[in-house]
């Protein structure tokens, strides 16, 4: 073996990197290695388009990590590495077909009266979740924010009922595996109220009717009434690139453009990595895996050694994919609805919860949607240094679409190869902004389009441009995410370790998953 070190982690998402940061500062000397020529995963940023327009790859949200307990660890260090946040406090919004619109934002009576411009019943309701957020959200935070271990979540529940007692722990339970439908039509009864905020639900691969999928929805749109929503300053790896300062600086080291074929195992122990080019590399006390489960199987050629286990990572399901369209602009959208759309982080074109069941649908069946979900995202209005002066960059999110082409719901597209059909399929979900925003199209200076497999080529977590690494639905959360008995990473090799979103607590930018990995493995 050529090298060593403490731990090997494959793969640099941010799980990743997070990890490393734990560990270099318990004094391991940790190597990550990734495949890819950019540190990051889904969080980096590239002149996709033009020279001076930058634009965040895959993921743009960076609220979960300003929020999580590594950055409460390891914040001060990492801002002092050049680590900078812009905020926004218009967070996100939602178009209509009738031409209205309704938008979250921080300001004091702000959302309150657009929600009440739709339904006084509805601001009231309004005003009492956001009166019960802070006692709620201590509880959804520490079930998110711990390792999914049955004492230590037994102890949570403890908790709850000493200090709330029976019917509002009842009442929790419920929304955590309640449908987002269920949820949002008791609670609201404006259509526009509930599919605001249903829309955040496929953000995490939880159509209207799934189960488990409210507590995403209320979370988001209480947290961003609350607390507002950060970007990265300059582009989202402004994360990456002081993780990677921090990592370095404590003797570890980061080597992108270096794919891992496989764990060598000594004795049934994992004892390092060969590299595609042959290269062996030796980990004294750990590897670590942020890969998907069909990607730990290809690192153990042969399989792990227990049947039951690797059979349980085959059948690890993953979520329909996502296909990325990268504007450079000569200004922000025009939006019909109100000039103060432009003002907001996020605008959702998801016009009713019927639809978004629909377009889920028909993407798991592997049709192109009719009319797609689109998460457009404004940076720009946020942190202007992304383009040049006077310049824009719009970051649209085509959910949800099939990574295996079959046909097409509209019957229109004829070609089933992502190669052929994502610049087709553009044009669809620019139809839809143009309906929302006239004028876009003349704007645009240049775009780049990423399909699902291409967003796979460059990250093979994101199966079929399965963004979140792995299905939510129940059977693959909380205890089951990504199989019963492997919620904290463990596997049954000695040694080896799987982190990443295909591990509790998921999917998103609060690198849960490899902080607490660390914790465990590095004594706290």
């Amino acid at each position: 073996m050529q090298s060593e070190y403490d731990a090997i982690i494959v793969g640099s998402g941010v799980n990743s990197l997070a990890c490393a940061v734990h560990l270099g500062a318990k004094g391991w000397r940790v190597g990550v290695f990734e495949q890819a020529e950019t540190a990051g995963g889904a969080i980096k940023t590239l002149e996709l388009t033009e020279s001076g327009f930058r634009h965040d790859w895959a993921a743009m949200n960076l609220s979960l990590f300003a929020g999580s307990g590594f950055f409460k660890a390891y914040g001060e260090d990492l801002i002092g590495r050049g680590l900078e946040f812009a905020p926004a406090s218009h967070c996100f919004a939602s178009v209509f077909d009738d031409g209205k619109w309704l938008g979250v934002s921080t300001g004091p009576g702000e959302t309150r009266a657009r929600i009440a411009a739709l339904s006084e019943a509805d601001a009231k309701v309004w005003d009492q979740l956001c009166a019960d957020f802070p006692g709620t959200a201590e509880y959804v935070f520490a079930l998110l924010g711990n390792p999914m271990q049955m004492h230590i979540q037994g102890k949570l529940l403890a908790k709850a009922l000493f200090r709330k007692g029976f019917s509002w722990t009842a009442d929790l339970v419920r929304l955590l595996l309640s449908t987002p439908r269920k949820w949002l039509s008791e609670t609201f009864e404006s259509d526009q109220v509930r599919a605001t905020m249903a829309a955040w639900g496929m953000h995490l691969d939880f159509a209207p009717d799934m189960a488990g999928g409210a507590v995403f929805p209320y979370l988001e749109s209480m947290a961003n009434q609350n607390f507002g929503m950060v970007i990265g300053k300059g582009g989202a790896d402004t994360v990456t690139r002081a993780l990677v300062s921090k990592i370095e600086a404590s003797g570890g080291e980061v080597h992108c453009g270096s794919k891992v074929a496989r764990v060598i195992r000594e004795g049934g122990k994992a004892a390092g990595v060969e590299l595609a080019d042959g290269t062996k590399i030796k980990a004294k006390k750990a590897v670590i895996a942020n890969v998907a489960p069909s990607g730990l199987m290809s690192l153990l050629e042969g399989g792990s050694g227990d049947a039951g286990f690797d059979q349980k990572m085959t059948k690890f399901v993953h979520a329909p994919g996502t296909m990325m369209i990268h504007l450079a602009l000569d200004g922000l959208p025009d939006w019909k609805a109100s000039e103060e759309l432009k003002t907001f982080a996020y605008v959702h074109i998801a016009p009713s919860l019927d639809q978004m069941a629909r377009t889920y649908q028909q993407a798991v069946a592997g049709l192109l949607p009719d009319e797609p979900i689109l998460v457009v995202g404004q940076p720009t209005t946020v942190d202007p240094s992304r383009a040049p002066e006077g310049k824009h960059v719009l970051w649209v999110q085509v959910r949800m679409v099939p990574g295996e082409i079959r046909g097409d719901a509209a019957g229109k597209i004829t070609q089933t190869d992502w190669a052929e059909v994502k610049d087709i399929y553009a044009e669809r979900a620019l139809d839809i902004i143009e309906r929302h925003a006239p004028g876009t199209r003349a704007k645009i200076i240049s775009r780049a389009v990423i399909s699902p497999l291409d967003l796979e080529a460059d990250n093979p977590n994101l199966v079929g441009g399965d963004q979140v690494a792995g299905s939510h639905h129940l059977s693959q959360n909380f205890l089951f995410r990504p199989a019963l008995g492997h919620a904290t990473g463990k596997t049954p090799v000695e040694g080896l370790h799987l982190t990443g979103a295909s591990v509790w607590p998921g999917a998103g930018t609060g690198a849960g998953a490899g902080y607490m990995l660390a914790q465990k493995l590095g004594g706290k």
